[in-house]
């Protein structure tokens, strides 16, 4: 068999260790990714999409034996559909469908016909967006894709030449990223999205040259970029609205027709796919219209969605499971909750909740871990607390994968979820339970405090590394020197007087000093509001403030 580094053509294995490449480059470096966020709250996550993304593709051609191009591609374009994760990762799986469009019927692909392929797969993203924004992933894998087309040109191209300047193009564009886009420009940093895909392709190149003296090349090419940034096109991914996913299966879905009545609810809109399975994601307000309008064209399958700073990984409180096993409740109906917090957990199982799935902000579990969880209770009906923004839509997916009824509260905090579950009635049905519940939730504040990670600027405001911020509901909107101080200015904006209670839940980085300030100054600032402390035990987030 001809050596791959002086292969001219791409078949099916070659393609498959391609892709291992791929995968095992981008998990050593992701983290790189993830630390490179606009928005400055620590739970970055574009590098843990687009690694899990990947990694679904993977999954799907790791076993296959086949020897066309074409098979291996088709392969990993609908595993990387089908585990896409946030915009970045929704975006890659467009590329891997462009891929295998345009290598459709080969068995092995030449120099020139690897660069086309590249090229079409850029192609085919930038179509899969409603409103293409230049210095994100899109600008870099189209780059990459002409870069590649010019190395084919040449008389002597191989195909590792032809990956080696694919993913020279794509770095070169990746440090053009701050001059194109304004929200990097303000934070000095590149896209983090783009970044990736930069990995991606050093991956494929480490895999297919053995060449050391070319791989020395491309280790001292690619030194340390300045920070890269997450950049989810109109919104950050982590900030306002919700990022909302989903698999439609169905029959003769127009994509273009679903694209068009899912961009009047949001931004950001990606709806990509087959006939028979589609991908939709957007960033809204409103993911229960979104979700109720999608439900009418078909199915709505497992969802992958994803806000984590360091890993994926999922943990079921089976103790909390198992223990509702000993009870029955009149009513028939069982509660699970997504919650981060050894404090935070002790409350909702004290509250009655049945099984508890830790995780929230920077660790998403996934729809497999919400299925499992209900799927363990003894109930036929059961009702799901997801508790952060980010976790509603996977949240949603498990109602089309149970025979069990599920109802999906949907709770954008822990606080909005404690008052929910505080509602809850074990005589009552489920239909004035949930009611009950929904109205509670909305009638919750959040406020978040926490440190920035880097300088940025966001919201129109500029903030440093340190500097200790408030979220108001997911939107930043304060930073200053100290706990209190932040607290003090977001209960101002909310408007105390529209409120009476403020619980504060401490996280596990605060100290007694820091608690005692905090308490002080809101008792002290206004009188009016009645304070109730908590141990959260929750991580990242020193306070998190519950205003009724």
């Amino acid at each position: 068999m001809v050596s791959a580094a002086r292969a001219t053509g791409v078949d099916g294995p070659l393609f498959k260790r391609a892709l291992l490449g791929s995968l095992s480059w981008l998990a050593a470096n992701h983290e790189e990714v993830n630390r490179l966020n606009v928005f400055p709250v620590p739970d970055g996550d574009t590098g843990t999409n687009m690694l899990l993304t990947l990694q679904s593709a993977v999954e799907d051609v790791r076993e296959s034996n086949a020897a066309e191009v074409s098979k291996i591609a088709k392969l990993a374009s609908h595993g990387s559909l089908m585990g896409a994760r946030g915009n970045s990762g929704v975006i890659l799986s467009q590329i891997f469908r462009g891929f295998a469009r345009a290598v459709e019927g080969k068995t092995s692909l030449t120099p020139a016909e690897l660069a086309a392929a590249l090229e079409e797969a850029a192609n085919a993203a930038y179509r899969a967006v409603n409103k293409p924004t230049e210095g994100t992933i899109l600008t870099v894998a189209r780059e990459a894709g002409r870069a590649a087309a010019t190395a084919a040109s040449g008389p002597d191209a191989t195909v590792p030449r032809v990956i080696a300047a694919a993913a020279a193009g794509a770095r070169a564009a990746v440090l053009k990223t701050p001059s194109q886009l304004q929200i990097l420009r303000d934070a000095g940093v590149v896209d983090a999205g783009g970044f990736g895909l930069e990995l991606i392709l050093e991956g494929m190149l480490k895999s297919v040259e053995e060449s050391d003296s070319a791989l020395a090349a491309l280790s001292e090419a690619r030194k340390p970029v300045s920070p890269a940034a997450q950049v989810a096109l109109d919104l950050p991914e982590g900030g306002w609205g919700y990022c909302t996913e989903f698999l439609i299966e169905g029959s003769n879905l127009d994509t273009e027709l679903i694209r068009g009545q899912i961009e009047s609810l949001g931004n950001s809109v990606l709806v990509v796919g087959e006939p028979e399975l589609v991908k939709v994601h957007v960033h809204t307000d409103d993911p229960t219209r979104v979700i109720n309008l999608a439900g009418g064209y078909g199915k709505l399958m497992k969802l992958s969605v994803g806000d984590m700073s360091t890993q994926h990984r999922r943990i079921l409180d089976s103790e909390g499971a198992a223990g509702t096993a000993k009870a029955s409740r009149a009513n028939g109906v069982g509660m699970v909750a997504v919650v981060a917090g050894r404090g935070m957990v002790e409350i909702f199982r004290g509250l009655g909740v049945d099984a508890i799935i830790e995780g929230g902000q920077t660790m998403n579990p996934s729809t497999q871990d919400m299925l499992t969880a209900i799927e363990s209770l003894p109930y036929d009906e059961v009702i799901l607390l997801p508790n952060n923004g980010n976790v509603i839509a996977a949240a949603k997916q498990v109602v089309g994968l149970t025979k069990k009824k599920v109802h999906v509260v949907e709770t954008h905090s822990m606080p909005q979820g404690v008052s929910a579950v505080v509602a809850f009635r074990p005589e009552r049905p489920a239909a004035e339970n949930l009611k009950a519940m929904r109205a509670e939730a909305e009638r919750v504040q959040t406020i978040e405090v926490t440190h920035a990670v880097r300088d940025t600027r966001s919201n129109g405001l500029r903030v440093r590394k340190g500097d200790v911020i408030g979220l108001i509901n997911d939107r930043l909107e304060f930073a200053g020197g100290d706990y209190a101080e932040v607290v003090h200015k977001a209960l101002s904006k909310l408007g105390p007087d529209s409120y009476e209670l403020v619980t504060v839940y401490r996280g596990e980085q605060a100290s007694d000093a820091e608690l005692a300030r905090l308490e002080s100054e809101i008792r002290t600032s206004y009188p009016g509001l009645e304070v109730e402390v908590q141990q959260g035990g929750q991580h990242h987030y020193p306070f998190i403030l519950s205003v009724e």
